[in-house]
């Protein structure tokens, strides 16, 4: 099915003077229809200029690359369904508006043939084809001519409306610049009727963004292409060996620590010789709870020079209450007490 479109052709007839450089191609306006009995147009009330919709259609035909074709009896519309050339009779390119006469064409150039056809009479009107806006009846763009005798070609109409819907699509500029502005406003977030107050903000929001954006990715990019600080970061490797040599000093430490700890209590008779092995233990375990032991246990003077070293006599008994020194170890360790005895036979 054929795209609707807000423009559409319509064709007109003028009387023609021989071989003439201006031609008509509108009347004065401001509202006109076909005097040819057709009863165009049937979509608008009547087709519509003045001085300023023609300044907008002499813009946009001094736009055109190529200049407007003039053929005979509307041949370039008609070819496609008939299969026939469509020889040109004449070209033109510029336009002129003439208050209280109309809209002229004012450089035609004819071809031989069609000078000589139209002094000898063989044609006698000019049929201008234009576009126009169906919502308004608007002119918009002059788009060709053609010689003619008959003003009421059967079928133009549809033709014409053919035409311009399969081929060119003609919308003015105005028409395209609110379909674009609405699809911009739809991908900003803002309703086609937003104020301009509303959507310059958020193309002012979006511009800041990006903005910022920017500005993060020059900084990334900057810092990516930076050499590492060596006063600031360190290789893995060393980290790693320094972390060894860290954790080797605190164990030699922590062995001395536990070392003299139990010598100085061996020394002052806080300990035995077979709580050494027991003492050593605790203090690389839980050097705090050594301490506090050793801080809390009596010290029994004879034991620093006993020939037993120590330990109890044959056949006596190595029973009796746990000290508040050995109860703290205990409860510090999860022992019970004839665990923590045997640990320290």
């Amino acid at each position: 099915m054929a795209k609707q479109t807000s423009t559409a052709l319509a064709a007109l007839t003028f009387t023609l003077a021989p071989a003439a450089r201006e031609i008509q191609l509108a009347p004065a306006g401001p509202a006109f229809r076909s005097a040819d009995g057709s009863g165009r147009p049937g979509d608008v009330p009547a087709w519509r200029i003045d001085a300023d919709i023609a300044e907008r259609v002499i813009a946009r035909c001094a736009a055109r690359a190529n200049r407007c074709v003039i053929d005979y009896e509307h041949q370039t519309l008609l070819a496609e369904k008939n299969g026939q050339p469509a020889p040109a009779a004449g070209w033109f390119g510029a336009l002129e508006w003439r208050d209280g006469q109309g809209l002229f064409a004012v450089d035609v150039e004819w071809t031989e043939r069609a000078a000589a056809m139209i002094a000898a009479g063989e044609y006698r009107y000019l049929s201008p084809v234009f576009d126009y806006d169906r919502r308004t009846g608007e002119v918009l763009t002059v788009r060709m001519a053609a010689l003619t005798n008959d003003p009421g070609i059967d079928g133009m109409a549809a033709v014409a409306l053919s035409a311009a819907l399969a081929a060119h699509d003609f919308q003015p500029e105005e028409d395209r610049m609110n379909e674009t502005l609405k699809k911009l406003l739809a991908a900003i977030g803002l309703p086609a009727d937003a104020p301009e107050a509303d959507a310059l903000a958020a193309v002012g929001a979006l511009k800041e963004k990006a903005g910022k954006a920017d500005d993060a990715q020059t900084q990334l990019a900057a810092l990516k292409a930076q050499a590492p600080d060596p006063a600031r970061y360190a290789p893995v490797e060393a980290m790693q060996a320094l972390q060894g040599e860290v954790a080797a000093l605190k164990a030699a430490r922590l062995e001395r620590e536990v070392t003299e700890t139990v010598e100085a209590a061996l020394a002052a008779g806080k300990l035995t010789a077979p709580q050494k092995a027991w003492a050593e233990a605790l203090g690389k375990s839980d050097l705090a709870a050594l301490k506090a032991y050793v801080t809390t246990a009596p010290a029994i003077t004879a034991l620093t020079g006993m020939q037993t070293d120590g330990k109890p006599p044959a056949g006596a008994g190595g029973g009796g209450a746990a000290t508040d020194a050995e109860v703290a170890v205990m409860k510090a360790l999860g022992l019970t007490a004839e665990e923590f005895s045997k640990g320290k036979e």
